[in-house]
């Protein structure tokens, strides 16, 4: 059964195909006994690609039998020849039987027929220019965009495809005014079978306008029948569309807001950078459009990542951000604020904002515009990742009323990486929103590169295609067509939930910016750009003409326009600007470090962590995994049974499952979390007999929401539930950059969730330094927006070379904001130095204490981002191990102090020392697993007078607890060792903030801390297995020596 007769070209030469099967195969049965002879046809489509069929001819019948010819020497194309002979023995075929064609064919040959009979225009039309006739019609489709008329400034050159001309059909200037029919079988547009017989003028003449004129429609790549038919539905109507009077005049409106905007701040600021949006005003009308259309489609919230072009004006016009705001942000006013939470601020093309407001149909919608960095393309994924968290708070389920909405440029959509990272999370159940709209501002020019040296694809957003979606290129000048795409492609997300991409082909008026001289690299261009009138222009003078608006009417909206403009103005020399006025969102009752927040205690009540620690360590009793895995198990259970030897994938399940029950949302994502790069976590299990996954931590509650824990991990199989609630356990992306995007969008929505995301090495993560640079490490500084994520970046010397050894701690380190050479107030009792600080970075080495700092994230006022330098070999180690005892809450139990069971930001020395040890001749400071080698060596050795200090939490620097143990150890040598080479790892973090610790307690300078560690290198790690044993053995063996160390 063949889907359609002209899906596709390839696709109708596969109906032929099939359909000509089943007449032979008919007809050998129905003629066997009359005796016949069979002809070996080779059938040539229009690109040379031989079709074999095999097609009976009765000797009884006059069709002429064709010789057997060498597929070499065949030439003919499939519109004539062998094709023809086919046509009609099929014709002749359903004539003497309907039933012995394909059904597609006994459609097509009784509409052909019914029409025939009752027009008498076309009875002479014969199947093979219905054929051919079909085939011109697809041909526009398909490439009907490559003659529309895109580029506003006409400089564009390029070649008509030959496969929309008539002659090639056959047709001449004699059949224009024939009557044709189209009609066929389940399509749509100009092929349905209940459009009129038509003139082949007509049809030419609405092809040209549907696919030629100011919109070039890109779909046919799409798989969906059912797809590609509604967008023939709307683009291949009777008439073309036409807006009404009341329309125009909204539309007339809006244009001239977003023209008399950057032509007011031109004149007002005339040498400040604003990257405005002159050769593309037509923006602000179409997203108005757009937003208009998806709020009458059920849309309440939108939200938008962009570039620096246009920002201010979508602020401005779309967002409803107040334009005196805006205007005072170009008198660099200071924020009427003291304290610390002022921020560095940022440029105020970079800033976001958010607002609500009303829509032409008179609903309201939520409008967010996400801060983002210069990098282009780098908001992408924190949009998305922020648009699917408001589906889950909201429970948009269906995924309609929550819509992310992405701007991009030209060069920057075809070149950035991150753009396809992001087009490829739209369909992955985990990372899916529904659909996002993506409008590329088309300048034709990338800052200074032409289109021809920046790419390599005939368009900037054939990257697109990879999704099935959708590609609307439109002329920025024809504003009613920008309007109608954008609409379109609002009826498209809504419709279908999948991407789709609105290409607006304009240009820009001042180059780069206001600053820049594009007629440096662009002569041609810019010389055609000086005498080019605006869109605004154009689209008066085709409103004057049309009759339907008036000059007055036109003046009047430019006067009210100008009016406002200067009345804003005026507003905005006595403006104040608020720091609220810079966040997209507020968190209610979260605190900003001048809001000191108190200590809060992270243990548990030994009863729920029993309860919960049952929950996940229990299979169901039909549930068979893996041998191993079952093993795992029931070792898990007898450590919560007994309450010993928890290890770390039972710390961090006790972790989550806590915070489930308290009622935060958990979400762990990366590559391979599921299992664990490491095969440690395992929080999805599989049977091995039907492939069903079962997530132990989907069930520490009764009822228990399927998204409240959500593990989203590169692999995974389809999901088979069981009686209980399914698991959220789905395949992700390999991607770090676009991933962590997403994360920390999703992060930013709410503060009540847990949001993790693990590299599968630490080494990996670089993939995402944009993130970590431009967002994670400075977003509350630059844009007062605090996140609490937490990356867990595997880290440790362990023999596997350079590139799976370093999560570059040094990294994180030097990009923490506190400050070496000032202790801050350290009251134990408060948040202060961590709520002054840009984010926290640890490198834990107890189970308890990775429990307790999971935990410390979501039992705290404020938010801030936490680097975890997770263990490798640590996850199985012998000693790394904890009671379920320093879990709980319990006063006397271990990990008890005065004020609860915490976090640890340093573990001393485990050996019983006393508040003063004179007799210590050494202090080694260490942080991460090298720590348990050291131990393990000063146990063998008998190390008594050397004491192990782990500094678990590096930055911010725990300069009270530091001070304790230099006062516990009077005379010790202070030495701190590391696996890193000495140009990374913590050593250049960590000398001057000890130095100054022990000046303040009178000990030394910065040369009386002793370095051990590996020495400088340009590579992180030696590939040599031999080389790394012998490098780790020397470096242990020279912190515990019994002479004093050397300065390095």
């Amino acid at each position: 059964m063949i889907c359609t007769l002209v899906q596709g070209l390839a696709l109708l030469r596969m109906a032929w195909f099939r359909a000509g099967c089943s007449v032979a195969k008919r007809s050998i049965r129905r003629n066997l006994s009359q005796g016949g002879s069979y002809a070996a046809r080779a059938w040539v489509g229009p690109q040379n690609r031989y079709i074999h069929t095999t097609v009976f001819t009765s000797k009884a019948e006059a069709a002429p039998v064709p010789r057997p010819v060498p597929l070499s020497r065949l030439t003919d194309s499939f519109l004539d020849g062998t094709s023809s002979v086919y046509l009609e023995e099929l014709q002749r075929a359903w004539e003497a039987d309907p039933s012995s064609v394909d059904e597609s064919w006994d459609n097509f040959f009784r509409n052909f027929a019914s029409q025939a009979a009752t027009s008498p225009g076309i009875s002479g039309q014969t199947i093979q220019e219905s054929m051919r006739l079909l085939l011109l019609v697809r041909s526009y489709q398909v490439n009907g965009h490559m003659k529309a008329k895109l580029d506003p400034l006409g400089l564009e050159e390029r070649k008509i495809p030959d496969d929309l001309d008539p002659a090639l059909y056959g047709f001449t200037e004699a059949d224009l005014d024939r009557e044709f029919f189209l009609g066929v079988w389940r399509m749509a547009g100009f092929l349905a079978e209940n459009r009129p017989v038509q003139t082949l003028r007509a049809i030419l003449t609405r092809l040209e306008q549907a696919y030629c004129g100011s919109i070039g429609y890109e779909y046919m790549h799409i798989a969906d029948r059912g797809k590609c038919n509604w967008l023939r539905d709307k683009i291949e109507t009777p008439a073309p569309m036409q807006y009404n009077r009341q329309r125009r005049v909204v539309i007339l409106d809006r244009l001239i807001w977003s023209t008399q905007f950057e032509n007011f701040l031109a004149t007002k600021w005339t040498a400040s950078k604003r990257f405005g949006l002159e050769g593309c005003e037509t923006l602000i009308p179409g997203m108005k459009e757009m937003f208009d259309r998806s709020a009458d489609l059920g849309v309440e919230s939108i939200v938008i990542g962009m570039p620096h072009r246009g920002r201010l004006n979508v602020l401005g016009n779309v967002v409803r951000k107040p334009l005196r705001q805006i205007f005072s942000e170009f008198s660099n006013k200071p924020v009427d604020e003291v304290g610390p939470y002022i921020g560095t601020g940022d440029v105020k093309y970079h800033l976001g904002t958010s607002y609500d407001r009303p829509t032409r149909g008179g609903k309201r919608i939520h409008l967010s515009l996400v801060a983002n960095p210069s990098h282009l393309e780098a908001v992408d994924p924190v949009v998305v990742g922020k648009t699917r968290a408001k589906q889950y708070y909201s429970n948009d389920v269906d995924r309609t009323k929550n819509m992310g909405v992405l701007i991009h440029g030209d060069g920057s959509f075809a070149g950035q990486g991150v753009v396809y990272e992001t087009l490829h999370l739209s369909a992955l159940p985990n990372y899916t929103t529904g659909g996002t709209i993506h409008i590329v501002v088309n300048n034709q020019v990338a800052f200074t590169t032409d289109p021809k040296s920046g790419r390599s694809s005939q368009y900037c957003t054939d990257v697109a295609k990879a999704l099935d979606a959708p590609i609307f290129h439109v002329n920025g000048d024809d504003m009613e067509a920008v309007a109608h795409v954008c609409e379109l492609a609002a009826d498209w997300r809504q419709t279908f939930r999948s991407d789709v991409v609105v290409d607006i082909v304009c240009y820009r008026r001042f180059g780069h910016n206001e600053m820049d001289e594009p007629s440096f690299t662009q002569p041609k261009m810019y010389k055609v750009i000086r005498n080019h009138p605006s869109a605004l222009e154009i689209y008066q003078k085709t409103l004057l003409e049309s009759g339907q608006v008036k000059k007055d009417d036109i003046d009047n909206i430019h006067n009210k326009v100008s009016s406002i403009l200067n009345e804003e103005f005026l507003a905005s020399k006595d403006y104040i600007p608020k720091k609220r006025d810079w966040l997209s969102a507020y968190w209610s009752g979260f605190k900003s470090p001048e809001q000191l927040s108190r200590i809060r205690n992270t243990g548990v009540n030994p009863e729920i962590l029993k309860n919960v620690g049952k929950a996940i360590t229990t299979l169901p009793d039909n549930f068979k995994p893996h041998r191993a895995i079952k093993k795992i198990f029931l070792e898990r259970a007898k450590m919560i049974e007994t309450g010993e030897g928890i290890d770390w994938a039972v710390s961090e399940a006790l972790a989550f499952a806590t915070l489930l029950i308290e009622g935060n949302h958990v979400r762990l994502s990366g590559q391979d979390v599921e299992r664990g790069t490491f095969s440690h976590r395992h929080s999805v299990v599989h049977d091995q007999e039907t492939g069903e996954k079962y997530c132990p931590l989907d069930h520490v509650m009764m009822n228990q929401d399927e998204e409240m824990f959500t593990v989203s991990n590169r692999r995974g199989l389809k999901l088979i539930a069981l009686d209980c609630v399914p698991v959220q356990a789905k395949a992700s992306s390999l991607s770090e950059f676009g991933v962590l995007g997403f994360e920390l969008g999703y992060s930013m929505e709410n503060p009540n969730s847990l949001v993790l995301w693990e590299a599968q090495f630490g080494d990996f993560a670089n993939g995402a330094q944009v993130i970590f640079d431009q967002f994670l490490s400075c977003g509350e500084a630059k844009w007062l927006r605090q996140t609490g994520l937490v990356v867990l970046l595997p880290h440790g010397y362990d023999g596997q070379g350079p590139e799976h050894s370093s999560a570059r701690l040094e990294r994180f380190l030097q990009m923490s904001d506190d400050n070496p050479y000032v202790i801050p107030e350290m009251d134990p009792t408060l948040r202060k130095q961590i709520q002054e600080c840009n984010w926290q970075v640890v490198n834990v080495t107890t189970p308890a204490n990775y429990f307790h700092v999971l935990r410390r994230q979501i039992h705290r006022e404020f938010r801030k981002p936490l680097i975890v330098m997770s263990p490798k070999n640590l996850l199985r180690h012998r000693d790394c191990k904890s009671n379920l005892s320093e879990f709980d809450d319990v006063q006397g139990h271990a990990g008890f102090d005065k004020q609860g069971t915490r976090f640890k930001r340093l573990i001393k020395d485990q050996n019983d020392h006393s508040d003063l040890e004179e007799g210590i001749r050494r202090l080694v400071l260490c942080s991460g697993k090298v720590y348990y080698e050291l131990d393990e060596m000063r146990k063998k050795a008998g190390g008594d007078d050397v004491a192990i200090c782990r500094v678990e939490q590096l930055c911010p620097f725990p300069y009270d607890l530091i001070q304790r143990e230099l006062k516990r150890y009077p005379n010790a040598e202070l030495v701190w060792c590391q696996e890193e080479p000495m140009n990374m790892g913590a050593y250049n973090y960590i000398a001057p903030r000890l130095c100054t610790a022990m000046k303040a307690r009178g000990r030394g300078t910065i040369d009386d801390i002793k370095y051990v560690g590996r020495a400088p290198s340009a590579a992180t790690a030696t590939g040599f297995i031999q080389v790394h044993v012998k490098e780790q053995a020397e470096l242990v063996q020279k912190a515990l020596q019994p002479e004093p160390i050397s300065c390095p």
